[in-house]
């Protein structure tokens, strides 16, 4: 069977999964279990038609539907085949997802999968599309199906998102058919766009056609400054809907810039300006975007801020193809776009995952507030686990997808700049300075984002009894996990193929290299790399380091209270459960009251110099309490001294009443009982 026809059949099965969404509407939980189960079939057999098309499997559909002048034309090619398979992966993960996570919209599972599924429909039309009409069809329907998702919840957050999303969509849509109109007219009237690619417009002509197709594409895949819709939107989508708008929807922006650019616009030729204006937009997108994410609490709108991040690290490398391109350096702008292509999949299958991580957060917390949560890997160690793949992968860690597309990346702006034009040159390096930059901040937002909503102690009620979220969530995040690290080691592998698509929109060319035998190879600068060597490299470093620790800590493991900078936890820095026990009414800093310890009748009220008061929070949480404290006498020497030594130079405290047994078991207590204080 061919990809078309695999391809038609997984449109027919998406509109069946739609269908029965609506007609089981009010039984609620079967429309849920139909529509995602139904979706999954669907995304199944897209995947194998679009992986058809990437391996060489090219088949185009041209046949009248309604409008004698305007044909039903579809093409899988092999960049519209990756773009499926892309979706494909994102659609099944989200609908095995669904399973569970439409039970926190009761009453609205019906409608959820029914604008599910017809989403996933509309955007595998657009890709696909080759006729202006029906593409415009198909994009606004993708638009709309969206724009109910976002606005499920009918909550005041949820309609203001949708309505910036709804308007900001179709500004996008208006510039787009501008330009397909515009290349029409040229075309001698016609709507195909085999038509466009063999007619040669005037440069005027086809710059007006690009300027107003990226803008208009930007708009979708938002682009600062059209991106305010993300962190509108995203957050109040469902999360799996979330991973499909971001990971799927946005890159049909980068699609339709392609496609125009350097498909539509072919036989006009590639201009140098529209390279250095794409890069530009790219770098200020990726350095905007993770410096905005940097100051986000809530994680939904992180990682939306993140899109934008890598809506620009992929614009780099588009950019860069069409210098080189313009400069007649096919080599170069194979290698850049190839880097674009793999970004755009890795970012798919990182932020898909991210976003399903988001959700089942706040599956079990109830929160998007990362404050509120801390303490979840114990208990939800699966979700931890695949969130933390997605944080290494999106912070370009190795061996782990991101790494290789932003090393290519590198790479072609590095070539690029060399290729004798001095704008290229200024420009390449400027946006290989804003790509380091992104790099090192977004590791700090996710070291950030994964040590508060992970690690450290619980910080509500809610993270202190979250529970780990439901097996096909677990499945749904584990499989995107799982290819973000096959993307990675297995780059060796799946960059010859990415680089056979990306010769496929520049048309043949000869001599260009990414990988040999297990290494990543750059033949213009030399640089090789090898993700298999280093995954192998830190599976042994991180097993050392672990035997290491385990011969260093045999028979010496201690217990002890977490350190708080010398303080005692208070109501500006929550632990919870609360509240914290009592302590001993002496100097003792036990959680419990020492058992031979008598409680201090009324006397003679605890005094401090002005220089140590670091004392009430060192021993209590409750300052009250002291007001009927023993007053002694510490030496400057003494242990206890000496761990205030930070916050006061001396600590003066007299002793005056004999009310008190000192305990014997804690160290302080003891210290005084025996006079060494």
């Amino acid at each position: 069977m061919d990809s078309m026809t695999l391809f038609i059949a997984s449109l027919a099965v998406s509109c069946i999964g739609a269908l029965a969404s609506v007609l089981l509407i009010k039984a609620d939980n079967a429309a849920k279990t139909a529509g995602c189960l139904i979706g999954a079939v669907a995304a199944v057999l897209s995947f194998v038609a679009g992986i058809q098309a990437v391996l060489g499997d090219v088949t185009s559909v041209d046949t009248i539907v309604f409008f004698p002048f305007a044909h039903f034309q579809l093409l899988l090619n092999q960049l519209s085949g990756l773009f499926v398979a892309l979706i494909s992966v994102l659609a099944f993960a989200g609908s095995i997802y669904g399973l569970n996570y439409f039970d926190e919209y009761p009453g609205k599972k019906g409608r959820a999968g029914f604008f599910f599924n017809t989403f996933v429909a509309s955007m595998m039309l657009v890709i696909t599309g080759d006729n202006v009409f029906w593409f415009l069809v198909a994009f606004e329907l993708m638009s709309l199906t969206s724009y109910f998702l976002v606005v499920i919840e009918e909550n005041e957050n949820s309609i203001h998102g949708g309505w910036l999303y709804f308007v900001i969509a179709h500004v996008g849509f208006v510039l787009i058919m501008a330009s397909f109109l515009t290349m029409t007219n040229f075309a001698g009237g016609s709507f195909a766009f085999a038509d466009f690619r063999a007619t040669q417009f005037s440069p005027a002509v086809a710059s007006v056609c690009f300027v107003l197709a990226f803008f208009g594409f930007g708009a979708k895949a938002g682009i600062i400054p059209l991106h305010g819709w993300l962190p509108k939107a995203h957050p109040e989508a469902p999360s799996n809907v979330s991973a499909l708008m971001s990971g799927g929807m946005i890159k049909i922006g980068i699609f339709g810039i392609l496609k125009v650019g350097l498909d539509l616009l072919s036989a006009s030729g590639v201009q140098v300006w529209w390279g250095l204006m794409v890069m530009v937009f790219g770098a200020i997108s990726s350095v905007l975007g993770v410096a905005f994410a940097l100051q986000e609490h809530d994680i939904k709108r992180l990682l939306a801020y993140h899109s934008v991040e890598n809506i620009g690290i992929i614009l780099l490398g588009v950019g860069a193809s069409m210098a080189a391109m313009a400069l007649n350096s096919v080599g170069i702008a194979v290698l850049a776009l190839m880097a674009a292509l793999y970004h755009t999949f890795n970012h798919a299958m990182f932020k898909g995952e991210l976003f399903l991580g988001a959700g089942a957060l706040l599956y079990s917390t109830g929160t998007r507030n990362m404050e509120k949560m801390g303490g979840l890997f114990r208990r939800m160690p699966a979700t931890a686990i695949c969130f933390l793949i997605g944080a290494l992968a999106i912070s370009a860690i190795p061996p782990f997808n991101g790494f290789v597309s932003e090393w290519f990346t590198y790479q072609s702006l590095f070539n690029a700049a060399m290729q004798g034009d001095k704008a290229v040159m200024i420009v390449a390096v400027f946006a290989a300075v804003a790509l380091a930059i992104t790099g090192a901040l977004a590791v700090t937002c996710f070291v950030k984002a994964y040590g508060v909503s992970f690690a450290s102690a619980p910080r509500s009620e809610a993270a202190s009894n979250a529970k780990e979220v439901p097996a096909p969530m677990v499945f749904a995040q584990g499989l995107l996990a799982a290819i973000c690290v096959v993307l990675g080691i297995g780059a060796p592998v799946i960059a010859p193929v990415l680089v056979d698509v990306a010769a496929s929109v520049l048309h043949p060319y000869g001599g260009v290299f990414a990988a040999e035998g297990m290494e990543l190879m750059n033949q213009y600068s030399g640089a090789a790399t090898s993700t298999p060597a280093i995954a192998i490299a830190l599976v042994v470093l991180v097993g050392l380091a672990c035997g290491y620790r385990k011969l260093k800590t045999v028979g010496k493991v201690q217990k002890s209270q977490p350190w708080a900078c010398g303080y005692a936890p208070n109501e500006h820095m929550p632990v919870w459960p609360r509240p914290l026990p009592p302590r001993c009414p002496g100097l003792c800093s036990r959680s419990t009251r020492c058992a031979t310890a008598a409680r201090p009748s009324a006397g003679p009220s605890r005094t401090s110099s002005r220089s140590s008061p670091v004392w009430p929070r060192l021993w209590s949480p409750y300052p009250t309490r002291f007001s009927s404290m023993p007053r002694i006498r510490v030496s400057r020497s003494s242990p206890i001294s000496r761990l205030s030594s930070r916050a006061a130079t001396t600590a003066s405290i007299s002793a005056t009443s004999s009310r008190h047994s000192w305990c014997s078991s804690c160290s302080p207590c003891k210290w005084v009982k025996e006079g060494r204080a």
